[in-house]
């Protein structure tokens, strides 16, 4: 590697600076491990032998903002770009398994990229010096294999959250897990329970919408259980039933994987059946499942919950959920008005695609794509006419009746909801004539 890498002219200005001021600068950790994947960073970490104090010294006509200056991180808004400085350091122990007691500043790169979790995260390079890669980082990469720095268990014991985030590396990358990292992982999940809901939340968003996101759910189902203990029971469930050729987790897994990499689509999608178990009945050889939408529904607002998301999220999750197979039984053209009128715009193409990806995760997906596919086109076709799904869609407000006489108050919504009806039914057009003319006569 060398200084051939593309990067935004304020992070070269920044390690510039820094090397003019006399001081070693490089990029490190993931930033590096993406530019040499040939994938523009989201962010760049800046690590550097300068103290906090002599960071902040170099970038003097700059905002300077101390945001973890124990830690020895200061961030620089340099030409509109904010910049995490940290000086090189190690770390002392981690008695809440989550942050270091203490940090000790260290004036060797490689002693800082000691600390970090898997080698492809551990290498830093600089213009001046090239890559800095001490663990084998390079090659893990090309190998696309994910591999702790040093030994597992004291990496997975310092911050338990790295667990996790080996399962969402291998879903969003797509990587392997190293034998001995994976077993480590897999031995240590219970230390989760000490990390927070929101970090636990924020690394399982990142790896259901994953690229391998199917084999991670499967490979490490366990783990999944350990934060998710209501998956559990779809654990080789069979369904009993023609339709499904795979246990209710596969299942839910290949769905998952199936529809759009959406943080909200892919939580419906994870939750849509998960209250199966709880709900089966056979009844001659066949499987039936009474009311899992609107228990699954239940489910997933619970752990949502738990996991601190945020309510919208939940509320509209949830909504996927106890809709996804309301329109089954019902044809293209019956259901697509009431899709309509029940769901708020922006959910009426997710639910289509979660129908869509519960539909080929079946044993037989060709008719229940084509029912997804007839219902597709007539919601298009029902929208391209500009329908009145709502009372705000009617041609005639409470203004207009007011000014014919009708006196506000239960009465005139009575009126409204009347119209509504009529111009849903198709029995009166929805224009303004065809409204008043219709009032006056009533």
């Amino acid at each position: 590697m060398n200084s051939a890498f593309l990067i935004p002219q304020s992070v070269a200005k920044a390690l510039e600076k820094l090397e003019n001021a006399g001081h070693a600068a490089y990029l490190a950790g993931g930033c590096v491990r993406d530019l040499l994947r040939g994938v523009s960073p989201h962010d760049y970490d800046l690590t550097t032998d300068a103290l906090p104090e002599e960071t902040a010294e170099v970038f003097s006509a700059f905002p300077v903002i101390p945001t973890g200056i124990k830690h020895g991180t200061v961030t620089v808004l340099l030409d509109g770009l904010p910049l995490e400085i940290t000086t090189f350091r190690t770390d002392g122990t981690y008695s809440d398994g989550r942050r270091p007691d203490e940090v000790r500043f260290t004036r060797t790169v490689e002693e800082d990229l000691r600390r970090r979790d898997f080698t492809v995260n551990a290498m830093a390079w600089s213009p001046l010096r090239g890559l800095s890669d001490p663990y084998g980082g390079q090659k893990d990469l090309q190998n696309r294999l994910l591999r702790c720095v040093g030994a597992p268990e004291e990496r997975f014991s310092e911050d338990a959250l790295r667990i996790l985030r080996g399962a969402r590396f291998a879903s969003c990358l797509g990587f392997a897990v190293e034998e001995e990292t994976e077993r480590a992982m897999l031995r240590l999940t219970p230390l989760l329970a000490r990390v927070s809901a929101e970090r636990i939340s924020a690394e399982l968003l990142r790896l259901l919408c994953g690229q391998d996101v199917e084999r991670v759910l499967l490979r490490y189902r366990e783990l999944m259980a350990f934060l998710l203990p209501e998956l559990r029971p779809c654990f080789d469930f069979d369904q009993h039933t023609r339709h499904h050729c795979y246990d209710v987790y596969t299942h839910i897994v290949k769905v998952v994987a199936a529809v759009p990499p959406e943080p909200t689509l892919r939580l419906a999608a994870l939750f849509h059946d998960v209250a199966k178990p709880s709900c089966f009945v056979l009844r001659e050889g066949k499987g039936h499942f009474p009311n899992h939408p609107e228990l699954g529904a239940e489910v997933g607002a619970t752990v949502l919950r738990r996991l601190r998301v945020e309510k919208k999220r939940i509320r509209e999750v949830c909504t996927l959920i106890r809709m996804h197979d309301a329109y089954l039984k019902r044809t293209p053209a019956e259901g697509a008005p009431d899709l309509l009128r029940a769901l708020p715009p922006a959910l009426v193409s997710p639910l289509l695609d979660l129908m869509e990806a519960d539909a080929k995760a079946k044993a037989d997906p060709e008719g229940s794509l084509a029912h997804v596919n007839a219902l597709r086109e007539a919601v298009e076709r029902l929208k391209a006419q500009n329908p009145c799904l709502s009372l705000r869609d009617l041609a005639i407000d409470g203004e207009a009746l007011l000014a014919l006489g009708v006196p506000s108050g239960p009465e005139m919504g009575k009126l409204l909801r009347d119209l509504f009806e009529k111009v849903a039914r198709g029995e009166l057009e929805n224009t303004r004539d065809a409204l008043t003319l219709a009032v006056k006569n009533r």
